[in-house]
């Protein structure tokens, strides 16, 4: 399982970097520490949440809506309201 979650993670982070460069035009490294930094990436690599089953969008949105209410719970995706 640790190899699988070294081949999940390294598939988010690629996605969802690109995502937040292409959004917010910031720089590759910058876009990735921003992730990789952030409460929704704890989330993810938590292995009680089964984050990974989530799209890369969804990931992104939750990040998304970290930057903007400080709470990645708060994410439409999550929410679905």
């Amino acid at each position: 399982m640790k190899n699988e979650m070294i081949f999940i993670l390294s598939f988010y982070n690629k996605k969802v970097s690109q995502m937040i460069i292409e959004k917010y035009g910031i720089e590759p490294l910058t876009a990735l520490r921003e992730f990789l930094f952030s409460e929704t990436y704890r989330m993810l690599v938590d292995k009680e949440l089964e984050m990974w089953d989530f799209s890369p969008f969804g990931i992104f949105d939750m990040w998304e809506a970290e930057q903007i209410t400080g709470n990645p719970r708060n994410s439409l995706y999550i929410r679905r309201d």
